[in-house]
């Protein structure tokens, strides 16, 4: 069964950047929602016993077209939410450590200019979606960003999501309205990138 993430903060805890309300009923509601319809299609499906990085890499598997595209839209919403939780926190390491701060240096010349092409990303993702920080598993490093719930996963890129940056009107709407930019910018300063290294640890040590 995929469990949904418990927030490893109180949900009043990334104010003022990310409001109380908005936590309450993006955790709470759309993303329980997903986690519940992903469950009930995966069961359907038969891959209930799979991981969801599994599932989503298998799509192609899915002989029925509705089956496979709610899978695709569930599972990701699963997935990127999950990711996209876990790695804020109350008090974020503002900058990222060992062989991820060494390889975002090499790749786009420090964190500054990783962050401007994020927000580049992210704001010009034409209606709800996500922009991405990627990894393979040799260590080679990716912006990109995709439409709705669709993920680097789920795209048969080979690349493995590090940070998740929600786009969709619903993770910021109650709270700056139309202004996204400026939710990017508050993202920013929630974002652990003490989190992010560690993942980045994982990944290219499996």
């Amino acid at each position: 069964m995929f469990e949904q993430i418990k927030l490893p903060y109180a949900t009043n805890a990334l104010e003022p950047y990310i409001d109380q309300l908005t936590v309450e009923t993006h955790h709470g509601k759309h993303h329980a929602t997903y986690t519940k319809t992903f469950n009930e299609l995966a069961e359907k499906a038969g891959m209930a016993d799979l991981s969801a990085e599994e599932l989503l890499a298998s799509l192609d598997k899915v002989g029925d077209d509705t089956l496979r595209q709610g899978l695709k839209n569930q599972g990701g919403g699963f997935y990127n939410h999950n990711l996209y939780f876990e790695m804020f926190s109350p008090s974020p390491a503002k900058a990222p450590t060992g062989k991820l701060a060494q390889v975002i240096d090499d790749t786009f010349g420090g964190l500054d200019a990783l962050r401007e092409q994020l927000t580049t990303a992210a704001t010009t993702q034409f209606g709800s979606g996500w922009a991405w920080l990627s990894t393979d598993k040799s260590g080679k490093l990716t912006v990109s960003k995709t439409a709705n719930q669709d993920n680097p996963i789920s795209e048969g890129t080979g690349m493995i999501p590090l940070v998740a940056l929600d786009v969709w009107e619903h993770a910021y709407y109650l709270k700056y309205k139309n202004l996204r930019p400026d939710y990017i910018k508050a993202f920013f300063e929630v974002l652990d990138w003490a989190k992010v290294s560690a993942r980045y640890e994982e990944i290219i040590a499996d």
